[in-house]
């Protein structure tokens, strides 16, 4: 056993001994594990003719050179592949000097040694590197090197652009990742500026590869001046190739994003003034609903206020007029003011758990809601919120919250008198609507607000109008006596035709 297998060991280009044990073709290579035990000659062992070892010198010296053809490889292709439509020399030159260097690795991967992972030893045998080589990387290496010119002729047309086969040659990358991998084992280098190096490397690859990509989107997108590059240079496809690719370098990484430095603001806000947890996130959840509405084209309000009125009443009316002509509230009003009403409503969006008005809050609007779920007992679409506040002009009674995604019409308390005002027969009926919607509901609270209502009717403190014929239906005769002080006209008819004499 002992003459079948001698130990022996050799240098490698580092100076660390390597132990050998022949028998045949077989060498059990001890870089990758311990030495093997006893082993203390170091005279070199050669392998097989024209058979290269990983570890010569001369072959590290050539592996090195590759990888500065590799760097120039993941610069070039990305940017035939983003700014060339065609060959252009002296890149189209340089790259098929660069595919034939590669060409030769190729043709000598056939005849260098590799370590076989199993038994540890290094295998010289010409039949076993060529089919372990084609087996594993040698048809992507292989189409890493056809000429880009030669593909671009073969291939159908929709596949002819330039550079699009080049992209197949990032392939090549693995190098870099592997030289990367042997310096991190290397006492003779830090392990933390290789890893620094490495990150630089690839964050600098990162931003080349999405500047091409950009430019590649401006270029062929239909509109450029919707795209990043189209917006911020006009006529760039007249700029000189410099120009265009610096600009396309420093637009997407310094175009403002007012989506994150606003979220930011508002969480640094939240924080810096302590503010409860339940607070942030509706404070949070809103603006992200806002930039996402934005960002979906759903941005309804900020379209209507860009039209003229005529055409933007036209829009609400057709969005909205059936929604709002089943809200209790205007059961029975005329077309007139209904159509007036909904030109004035602002469509809104609220994300889950969102407060819509706070109990107390100053009565400025009250909503329509349109879809979704919002709490206040439980309201679903056509529900009016808010509403005893504005009417009453009282402190909102009641905190209201959505449940999930909702829609909401908003009407501001002023825009909403303003209308009413000058039709006092709508408002009438609003206010009849109001005082038998109290009466209809079975809660307490609200017959305190129906009493505390008729009693403001009665002293003439509704901002809602009112004629004669409600005050003399209703019977009550001091609010008939506040509407007479403010001059209304006594024969003036209801839309039966009745006075307010007649129906006293």
């Amino acid at each position: 056993m002992v003459s079948m297998f001698r130990c022996t060991t050799l240098n490698n280009d580092n100076g660390e001994d390597i132990d050998l044990s022949r028998d045949g073709s077989h060498y059990s290579l001890s870089n990758a594990v311990l030495p093997s035990l006893g082993a203390r000659s170091h005279r070199r062992v050669k392998l097989r003719r024209f058979i290269v070892s990983p570890y010569d010198r001369r072959y590290r010296i050539w592996e090195t050179f590759l990888v500065i053809l590799v760097v120039y490889t993941a610069w070039v292709s990305p940017f035939e592949f983003g700014f060339l439509k065609k060959p252009e020399a002296p890149l189209s030159y340089t790259d098929n000097v660069v595919n034939a260097l590669f060409a030769v690795d190729v043709i000598l991967t056939f005849f260098v040694a590799y370590i076989d992972k199993t038994s540890y030893l290094l295998i010289d045998e010409p039949k076993q590197i060529a089919w372990r080589y084609t087996r594993t990387w040698f048809a992507f290496d292989l189409i890493s090197i056809i000429p880009s010119e030669l593909v671009r002729k073969l291939s159908p047309a929709p596949l002819q652009t330039y550079g699009l086969f080049n992209m197949l040659r990032l392939w090549r990358l693995r190098r870099v990742s592997a030289l990367f991998s042997r310096l991190e084992k290397d006492k003779s280098y830090n392990y933390f500026w290789v890893r620094c190096a490495k990150l630089i490397c690839v964050t600098l690859f990162a931003v080349h590869c999405a500047a091409c990509f950009y430019y590649l989107i401006a270029a062929r997108y239909r509109d450029p001046k919707r795209t990043w590059i189209g917006s911020t240079m006009e006529n760039f496809l007249q700029q000189s190739l410099w120009t265009r690719y610096v600009t396309s370098v420093y637009c997407p990484w310094n175009k403002p994003n007012p989506k994150r430095d606003t979220i930011q603001a508002a969480s640094s806000f939240a924080q810096r003034n302590q503010l409860p947890v339940r607070l942030q996130d509706q404070m949070l959840a809103h603006l992200c609903l806002k930039f996402r509405t934005d960002s979906e084209g759903l941005q309804q309000q900020e379209i209507l206020d860009s039209l003229p009125k005529a055409i933007r009443s036209s829009i609400s009316h057709y969005l909205f007029y059936s929604l709002v002509d089943n809200v209790y509230l205007f059961r029975g009003v005329s077309n007139d003011l209904l159509f007036q009403l909904v030109s004035e409503m602002k469509a809104e969006y609220f994300p889950p758990k969102e407060d819509v008005i706070l109990q107390n809050e100053a009565p400025t609007d009250f909503y329509v809601l349109v879809t979704g779920s919002v709490v206040v007992g439980e309201a679903s679409t056509g529900d009016l919120c808010g509403e005893i506040g504005v009417l009453c002009y009282k402190p909102q009674l009641f905190t209201v919250r959505t449940k999930r995604l909702s829609q909401l019409l908003r009407l501001n308390r002023t825009a909403f008198l303003n209308i009413v005002q000058a039709n006092v027969g709508d408002g009438t009926i609003i206010m009849n609507n109001l005082l038998q919607h109290l009466k209809e509901i079975n809660d307490p609270i609200m017959e305190g607000v129906l009493v505390e209502t008729e009693n403001m009717l009665a002293r003439g403190r509704m901002d809602v109008p009112v004629s004669l014929c409600f005050a003399a239906e209703r019977g009550d005769e001091l609010l008939l006596h506040h509407l007479l002080k403010r001059g209304l006209d006594t024969n003036e008819s209801d839309r039966n035709g009745r006075t307010a004499l007649v129906g006293k």
